[in-house]
């Protein structure tokens, strides 16, 4: 299974929690710690390219709209910039090292991240923060702070990025046949990740949302 992993099937709690914006000391190691990191998945994403039978790229297809979108919030957010994007980086860092399933590749990528984030000594309160990020990227509603809320929506939002890749999951993936049943496959997708954004990205994404819908489904027609 490809990437459909990325939009379908998020079952976590719904809950509501009160996002924490907490101060944190700066990195100043004699690295810079998100080039380093930046650097390390790409190795990785690369080799799994080289074993993939249809040679998919994480990287291109996903991460990198990640990574842009959380800057974006972050920037928006007032968040620790560092934070997410080292928590958009690594989000997925075990479906690239393919540890485990889908359904657990949050837990695992935590696991995964502390190890490289150790590699580099990186202080343990902003490992902590970043490890935040890649357990709770699934869905905002478990954010526990604005970080974590930036990365997840980032997600979510990069799929709106990339939607020929949707196409191609539907098509291939998910055996979608004729105009009608692949306009229902992804307004579903399309209405799914739009209902999980928090209530704050959603509230400036409707726009575009509306946009993508008249756009990609005709909607506006």
């Amino acid at each position: 299974m490809r990437y459909s992993f990325a939009f379908r099937h998020r079952n976590e709690a719904s809950s509501k929690r009160r996002l924490l914006y907490l101060p944190l000391r700066a990195y100043n190691g004699d690295m810079d710690i998100v080039e380093q990191i930046l650097s390390d998945v790409k190795a990785k994403i690369e080799l799994y390219r080289e074993q993939d039978e249809d040679h998919y790229d994480f990287w291109e297809n996903h991460i990198k709209y990640v990574y842009i979108e959380a800057q974006h919030l972050a920037e928006k957010y007032g968040a620790d910039l560092e934070v997410v994007k080292l928590g958009a980086l690594l989000h997925d860092i075990a479906l690239i090292e393919k540890v485990g399933t889908k359904a657990d590749h949050h837990e695992n990528g935590k696991q995964i991240a502390a190890e490289l984030l150790e590699k580099y000594n990186y202080p343990i309160e902003r490992k902590n923060h970043v490890l935040g990020c890649v357990l709770h990227h699934r869905s905002s509603k478990n954010a526990e702070n604005i970080e974590e809320l930036c990365v997840a929506d980032a997600d979510i939002l990069a799929h709106f990025d990339n939607i020929p890749m949707l196409f191609n999951c539907i098509y291939i993936l998910d055996d979608v046949r004729g105009c009608t049943e692949a306009r229902n496959a992804i307004r579903a997708i399309f209405e799914k990740d739009y209902n999980d954004l928090s209530e704050k990205t959603k509230m400036d994404f409707t726009e575009r949302y509306k946009i993508i819908l008249d756009v990609v489904l005709g909607e506006g027609a």
